[in-house]
C-alpha cells in the first residue's frame, strides 16, 4: 500500500498546501481520499492518471475535503474522456450530496449523459464495504454534522492497515480507528488551543499512548500549528509526502 499526500492543508491553504486529497494505491489499484476543492491542480501538478482511478472515497462534504468533484467529473467527462467506470463511496447521503454539488457548481450537470458508469458506495461505521481493493471500515468523529457524517477509516490490505481521521475534534472513535494499525494520519489543526470541531497537538500529546499505533503523521495543520517549528516525536505532512505502511 503506499499514499501520495497530494493536498495536506486546511480549508484555507495556510502554508500554501493543497486541500486534503490522498492517491492510495496497491497493485493495479487506484483512488483518491478525500478530493478538496483545490485537487484538480494537486492531481495535474502530480501527473496523475485520472481515468486509473476507479474510485473516489470521502471522509466528509466540506468544501476542501469534498470539493473538487464536480470539476473532477465534468474533466472526466469532456477533458479526460473517460469510459471506465467510476464509484463514488462515503458517508450516508452521498449519492445526493454529489448531485446537489454538481447543481451548485454547474447547472444542469447532474442530469448529463455521462459517457461513464457512475455507482455510490455508503460506508458507514455499521456497514463497512470494500472499495478498490480495500477493507474500509468506518469510524464516527466529531467536526460537524453540518457537513457529515463525518467519518475517519480503515483502510487494510495485504496485511497493511492505514487509518486516517478526516476532520475531527479529540473523539474516543480514535482510539479504535488508530488500534493495531499501522499507520495513523490524523488531523492537528491547532498547537495549543482547543476547538470544538478540530484536534489540537496538546490534547493529542496528552491522549497519544491511548493511540496504539507505531507511527503517526500531523496533517490539515493551520497556521498555528504551521508555526510551532520545535522538533515533536510525531512526523509533520507536506504536499508529496508519501507513506508506505
Amino acid at each position: 500500500m503506499k499514499i501520495t499526500i497530494l493536498g495536506s492543508g486546511d480549508a484555507f491553504g495556510s502554508g500554501g498546501r493543497f486541500n486534503t486529497c490522498l492517491h492510495v494505491e496497491a497493485g493495479a489499484d487506484r483512488m483518491l481520499l478525500d478530493c478538496g476543492s483545490s485537487s484538480m491542480v494537486a492531481l495535474n501538478r502530480a501527473e496523475i492518471a485520472r481515468n486509473r482511478l476507479s474510485t473516489l472515497l470521502f471522509t466528509h462534504f466540506h468544501g476542501d475535503h469534498f470539493g473538487a468533484l464536480p470539476a473532477f467529473l465534468l474533466d472526466a467527462q469532456f477533458v479526460s474522456r473517460r469510459k471506465e467506470p467510476l464509484t463514488i463511496a462515503g458517508p450516508a447521503g452521498i449519492e445526493q450530496r454529489t448531485l446537489h454539488a454538481l447543481e451548485t457548481d454547474f447547472s444542469g450537470a447532474s442530469s448529463n449523459p455521462w459517457r461513464f458508469p457512475i455507482s455510490f458506495v455508503e460506508v458507514t461505521p455499521e456497514q463497512p464495504a470494500t472499495v478498490a481493493g480495500f477493507a474500509v471500515t468506518a469510524f464516527a468523529m466529531v467536526h460537524d454534522e453540518r457537513a457529515g457524517p463525518c467519518q475517519g477509516y480503515r483502510l487494510a490490505r495485504d496485511g497493511k492497515i492505514f487509518a486516517f481521521s478526516g476532520d475531527t475534534a479529540w473523539s474516543e472513535s480514535l482510539i479504535p480507528l488508530a488500534d493495531g494499525a499501522d499507520l495513523l494520519l490524523v488531523e492537528c489543526y491547532n498547537f495549543d488551543k482547543p476547538l470544538v470541531n478540530h484536534l489540537d497537538y496538546l490534547t493529542l500529546r496528552a491522549r497519544r499512548a491511548d493511540l496504539r499505533t507505531p507511527r503517526i503523521v500531523l496533517t490539515h495543520m493551520g497556521p498555528g500549528m504551521l508555526a510551532h517549528q520545535a522538533a515533536l516525536p510525531e512526523e509533520r505532512a507536506h504536499d508529496g509526502m508519501v507513506l508506505e505502511p
